[in-house]
């Protein structure tokens, strides 16, 4: 009889121990669509001299913006329903209200993949594709800050269709924003935030991909890292969902040297996520830290690390992928600043 209990009890430990290691196969499926083949085409391309740096309201980042929605178009990724087009237009007016660059009108760009059943629920995944421009007759090509996580959402979204033409759509709505003005004090994510298309109530994450194409100076001896600065800001869950994607499919050192609130970079006060955080909604940034090219003509492509930049790229999918289909939201526990 002792034998016989045991037998039983060993079955039940072993079954939820199996339990507990087995992991999303489509997830991993989905994220490895996220190639360094097609970062690098899509990259070779928003951060190219024909670009001229990208600057906000430009010619060069209209042009950025059209092939950022060619994509779309191809991968039949609609613009958000609501929306009249692929552009959030961001008015000159708007752009130079706090402080006055001389700003042509500028736009967001965004795509919409809506949820199979929490369709009002909304994660948005963001990036800004705007950078500094020409500056004493030299093109800054903004490889890294931000084509890196420009050309990330482009392949973030790329998986989710995929996925959905293959019938696993996610369960909640995914709004992928490329945001502008970012380089001028985080315009784009601020005209949002005001100009919400989907109330900001129903936002239930933000996933903010900003320069994850480098390594810093700090991790010299390797690329297999990744800043993660806010996920535990406002929701423990958040953290752990970030956490668990990282240690069940990615496989990196998360690191969060700026995460503290005292760090004097305030790296957490300084790229689009904050637009989302500060009004009450979880956010993470997933940054690769500053390097020696940082705003500097040198910030080209041929410096990028692809396999870095895949990876990074692949956390972000698989965070959102949880995020999209767990059964509830990201509980808010903590209270911002």
């Amino acid at each position: 009889m002792k034998k016989i209990l045991f037998l039983l009890l060993f079955s039940s430990t072993l079954s939820c121990f199996s339990q507990k290691v087995t992991v999303d196969t489509n997830l991993t499926k989905y994220m490895n669509t996220i190639t360094s083949k097609d970062l690098t085409k899509h990259l070779s391309i928003v951060a190219s001299d024909t670009m001229e740096g990208r600057d906000t309201g430009s010619k060069g980042q209209k042009k950025a913006g059209e092939y950022l929605i060619s994509h779309y178009k191809t991968n039949k990724i609609p613009f958000p329903e609501g929306a009249i087009s692929y552009y959030q237009k961001v008015p000159a007016a708007f752009l130079n209200a706090k402080r006055n660059d001389n700003l042509s009108d500028s736009a967001n760009i965004w795509a919409y993949i809506e949820g199979s059943e929490k369709p009002n629920e909304i994660i948005v995944i963001s990036a800004h594709y705007d950078h500094v421009g020409i500056k004493n007759g030299e093109i800054h090509n903004g490889a890294d800050d931000d084509g890196s996580g420009t050309v990330a959402l482009l392949e973030i979204a790329q998986a989710f269709q995929i996925a959905k033409n293959e019938g696993h759509g996610p369960k909640r709505s995914i709004l992928f924003i490329h945001m502008t003005g970012e380089e001028h004090g985080l315009l784009g994510s601020s005209f949002y935030s005001q100009n919400p298309l989907f109330p900001l109530a129903n936002t239930v994450t933000d996933i903010n991909i900003d320069m994850i194409g480098r390594h810093d100076e700090f991790h010299n001896d390797s690329s297999n890292y990744v800043y993660l600065i806010g996920s535990d800001y406002l929701s423990t869950d958040l953290y752990n969902i970030c956490e668990d994607a990282n240690k069940n499919f990615v496989h990196m050192a998360l690191d969060y040297k700026f995460n503290d609130k005292k760090d004097p970079n305030r790296f957490y006060y300084r790229s689009d996520h904050y637009n989302f955080a500060k009004n009450g909604i979880p956010s993470v940034f997933l940054f690769n830290g500053v390097h020696v090219d940082y705003h500097k003509p040198t910030d080209k492509v041929e410096k990028i690390e692809f396999e870095a930049l895949k990876k990074r790229a692949q956390l972000g999918f698989a965070i959102a992928w949880e995020i999209a289909n767990r059964e509830n939201r990201p509980f808010v526990d903590k209270i911002g600043d």
